[in-house]
């Protein structure tokens, strides 16, 4: 009885490759700035609690200290969704959690939609802090504001890297009504990430490596 055996499948090559973007990662350093995206504690508990989120939190705090011993600029962005819902920034609810709080003299940058640049003053403050087009983001959602923002800073000309473990996400329903895994998620998203608008580093580390 013979065996087929199952077809090898290769990757296609990504859309960075095919327009011949750098492949580098920055690391961090006075020329790179790094985002901390919605470390809020909505996700943290209830409704919008994210599988992962605590341990996300804590590379976002080894992120937030090695990006601060590197001398690289630091941006906070949290999301307002109004008074009473688990966006009130006004709340303990929306605010950022304590493992990254922003110290003296880092801004904070308030959104209400998923791309952090999009009616905000967040390209007006990167100018301000003389950024360089190399970003640093992390932070949540990944499929949806760490995946816009990526996209919002690649349209506008800077270079965003996403630290992977730095990020989390929920399981959600596909149209067809299967259920589709937090993992299965964050998995595509940072892979819709790295195909075009930005690298994808794994770790914290991987900023830091000489």
């Amino acid at each position: 009885m013979s065996v087929t055996a199952a077809p090898v499948v290769t990757p296609s090559a990504t859309l960075r490759e095919l327009s011949g973007l750098d492949p580098a990662l920055p690391r961090l350093g006075a020329t790179t700035t790094v985002i901390m995206i919605d470390f809020q504690q909505t996700y943290r508990t209830g409704v919008m609690e994210l599988e992962g989120a605590e341990a996300a939190l804590a590379a976002g705090a080894r992120l937030l200290a090695a990006a601060r011993a590197a001398g690289s600029p630091v941006v906070h962005v949290v999301n307002d969704g109004g008074a009473g819902g688990p966006y009130d920034i006004r709340a303990e609810i929306g605010s950022i959690s304590p493992e990254v709080a922003p110290r003296d003299g880092e801004p904070v940058v308030v959104k209400t939609v998923p791309n952090a640049f999009h009616a905000t003053t967040l390209e007006e403050t990167l100018r301000e802090l003389g950024a360089a087009p190399d970003l640093v983001l992390a932070g949540f959602m990944t499929h949806m504001c760490v995946t816009f923002t990526a996209q919002g800073a690649f349209n506008l000309g800077y270079r965003p890297a996403v630290v992977a473990e730095a990020t989390a996400t929920r399981t959600l329903a596909a149209p067809d009504g299967s259920v589709v895994p937090a993992a299965v998620l964050q998995s595509a998203s940072l892979t819709t990430i790295g195909d075009l608008f930005g690298v994808v580093a794994a770790t914290v580390a991987e900023l830091t490596a000489r």
